[in-house]
């Protein structure tokens, strides 16, 4: 029976960049040249500060004076227990259930350094709109993930297409920093994020999770 998600996922928010095949292949000449060399071996990882916490149907705000927001459709993994230094075998049996996330950011220079600025405005992180249980999710790894914007279809993608999978992102993640219950990792965005405007509607849809879609608003000025 799927949960009321704000009841549990009262965690730390971990997101993972360049977790989408497609995404990673698009930046790999980037990552040829210096300082990096090379594409990352480990999870780049950032955290959604707890002023980007935002619930379904509310709305997320452009902020003033910026070129351009563009959302992030991901699946949440939400930790049911504590998890250090866990093996992969032996991963997903600390995993609660799963949820939608929309990672809400504005475009970014760096990958391997992702920006507080960029990431951690208020209402940037989406979730809901509820958990669903692991024994309701057949497979994890093999969900349509689908974008749509004033009801257009604008990013369509899979998590098979995964870098590094759940069971993978856990253990590797739980080698150096336990995991909590309530914690929530942010799978990772595909390639083809778009921008959106205030006035638009945006819906994440995850098969077997429902959907989730809050409005665009324009900040107001400060007076």
């Amino acid at each position: 029976m799927s949960r009321a998600l704000h009841d549990v996922a009262t965690g730390t928010l971990f997101g993972v960049a360049l977790n989408y095949q497609g995404l990673l292949n698009q930046r790999l000449a980037e990552f040829e040249q210096a300082p990096y060399q090379k594409p990352p071996v480990k999870p780049v990882l950032f955290i959604k500060t707890p002023n980007t916490r935002n619930r379904h149907a509310a709305p997320v705000v452009y902020p003033q004076g910026v070129e351009r927001l563009q959302p992030g459709p991901a699946l949440g993994v939400v930790i049911g227990k504590r998890a250090s230094r866990v093996s992969v075998e032996q991963a997903l049996e600390h995993v609660a259930g799963y949820t939608i996330v929309n990672e809400f950011s504005l475009p970014e220079d760096s990958y391997y350094r992702p920006a507080v600025k960029a990431k951690c405005r208020d209402g940037f992180c989406v979730l809901g709109p509820e958990l669903v249980p692991t024994a309701q999710v057949a497979d994890p790894h093999q969900l349509a993930i689908e974008l749509f914007v004033n009801g257009e279809l604008r990013q369509h993608n899979s998590t098979a297409n995964l870098v590094r999978n759940i069971p993978q992102l856990i253990a590797e993640i739980s080698e150096f920093m336990t995991l909590h219950a309530g914690d929530v990792l942010i799978t990772g965005t595909p390639e083809g994020r778009v921008d959106v405007l205030p006035g638009d509607q945006v819906e994440v849809r995850i098969s077997g999770l429902g959907r989730l879609a809050n409005p665009i608003v324009a900040e107001q000025e400060q007076r």
